[in-house]
């Protein structure tokens, strides 16, 4: 039986799409800049469904890619021509809420607000993405997903404590379970972040904790994110640690500013936003503190969240920031580098160097707290050589990024589209190390190929390229 036909039998002829016009929607995740399409998407309906479609492309020696919501930046979900993709956005099921033992169970479909809203208002889910509201857990974990909060709270890995997952020859088994640290090899920490090189979750049991007994939110600005970095240097160096600290320049604000109208000065060079929480009296010592710290380093002006509405006011125009850049440029490029705090000036002077070099703006908005920058490089699609020219812009920021001692990415992933800069962070027997993992869980290469390391390697100790894949060998067209 054809594969096509045997995915059909699987999952229903109505959730296995193959019209050009339907596969379109799945050429891309979140970073425009690259597409691919696939022969078929495939949406299965359950786990096991999702076990019988790998194991089906696992016998026909056809690669495969599973995607969640598609909200990626890195081109982590980037379909492999001609190949299978596995959508799993009907595996949406919260399956178990265990609030005393501060335990969820999820599929990989459920996003990463509703978790949080599921153990409201007692509990939370720390790693918030700007994207929470469509993001999925699956994603999250395949990418290692962070957000604002990551700085006191940590990203995915700290709260999956157990996952349900296919290997990619088919073969389902756990890893981990509902218990924090458990004996043995850390499979599950291997797995968070592997960005689906080693297979698919179909299920995720996360840690949740008891919600802050205070939250309590501020945004100033400052004529310049140099000013506002002087408050971040303060902040830490006082031993204070906020729940998120972030922080937009100018273009950012004007951008966020429009989307949502919330009364950001569109002539402040820079907003910072810092959030407390934790015991009452604590966070109200603590946040006079931190207002002092922004009056001394020249803040422009300072507004303190009166009630949960105001503070979600502050949050929206920080998280539109991506989503508004629309309103500013047709086009743009993002990375999400990280650097040490104390070079946060110095790699901002930089960038805005490269930038006047290669005639492009670049919007900056990042978590100030752990120096996850997230340059955005504004071009028009439409202008012969911007596009490239952005690209090129992109890939000296990455490599600024990692000469000042830090690394190529943070939170998006590698992906396919920094895995060529994999080689200025790692040495090659890192990289031969991460190629033996991967070929541990995947020796035939199906699993979303072409992703994350630097150049195609055999499954052995010497790097070098991979055999040429059956497909190509004997054409798709008879395994379909």
């Amino acid at each position: 039986m054809k594969l096509l036909d045997e995915l059909r039998r699987i999952v229903g002829a109505e959730h296995l799409l193959t019209h050009h016009q339907q596969l379109r929607t799945y050429e891309s995740d979140g970073l425009l800049q690259y597409a691919a399409s696939p022969r078929a998407v495939a949406l299965p309906g359950s786990a096991e469904e999702v076990r019988e479609v790998v194991a089906a492309c696992h016998a026909a020696g056809v690669p495969w890619v599973a995607r969640g919501a598609g909200s990626g930046l890195s081109g982590g979900a980037l379909p492999v021509e001609e190949g299978i993709l596995i959508a799993l956005t009907r595996l949406r099921r919260i399956l178990d809420v265990n609030l005393d033992d501060a335990r969820v169970t999820v599929e990989p479909g459920v996003t990463n607000i509703e978790v949080s809203n599921a153990v409201a208002p007692t509990h939370t889910y720390p790693p918030d993405p700007s994207s929470q509201i469509v993001c999925s857990i699956g994603g999250n974990v395949a990418e290692n997903s962070g957000g604002a909060h990551c700085f006191k709270y940590g990203f995915t890995s700290n709260y999956v404590t157990g996952l349900e997952v296919v290997l990619p020859d088919g073969e389902m088994l756990w890893l981990g379970g509902s218990e924090l640290d458990p004996p043995g090899l850390d499979l599950t920490g291997a797995f968070v972040g592997s960005e689906g090189t080693l297979g698919v979750a179909t299920k995720a049991i996360l840690r949740v904790i008891p919600a802050p007994e205070a939250v309590r939110t501020l945004v100033a600005f400052f004529s310049s994110p140099t000013h506002a970095g002087e408050v971040v240097s303060g902040i830490v160096s006082q031993g204070i640690v906020p729940a998120a600290i972030e922080m937009m320049d100018n273009l950012s604000i004007q951008a966020a500013e429009g989307a949502t109208g919330a009364g950001y000065p569109t002539d402040a060079g820079a907003a910072l936003v810092v959030e407390l929480d934790g015991r009452e009296d604590e966070c109200e010592e603590r946040f006079d503190s931190i207002v002092s710290l922004c009056e001394e380093a020249g803040a422009d002006s300072i507004r303190v969240a009166g009630d949960e509405a105001e503070r979600a006011v502050i949050w929206k125009t920080r998280k539109a920031a991506f989503a508004a850049m629309g309103r500013i440029s047709p086009n743009y490029f993002v990375q999400d580098s990280v650097i040490p705090r104390t070079k946060l000036a110095e790699v901002l002077g930089q960038i805005d160097d490269l930038a006047s070099e290669h005639e492009l703006r670049v919007a900056n908005v990042f978590h100030a707290g752990d120096g996850n920058l997230h340059p955005l490089v504004l071009y028009d699609g439409n202008v012969e050589g911007e596009p490239e020219r952005a690209e090129e812009l992109a890939g000296l920021i990455v490599k600024a990024c990692v000469d000042a001692g830090g690394s190529i990415t943070g939170e998006h992933g590698v992906g396919v589209d920094k895995k060529r800069y994999m080689p200025d962070q790692c040495s090659e027997p890192d990289l031969a190390a991460f190629q033996r993992l991967r070929c541990a869980f995947d020796p035939d290469g199906l699993a979303n190929p072409g992703k994350v390391m630097p150049t195609p390697r055999l499954c052995g100790e010497v790097p070098g390229p991979y055999r040429r894949h059956p497909l190509e060998e004997a054409g798709l067209a008879e395994r379909m």
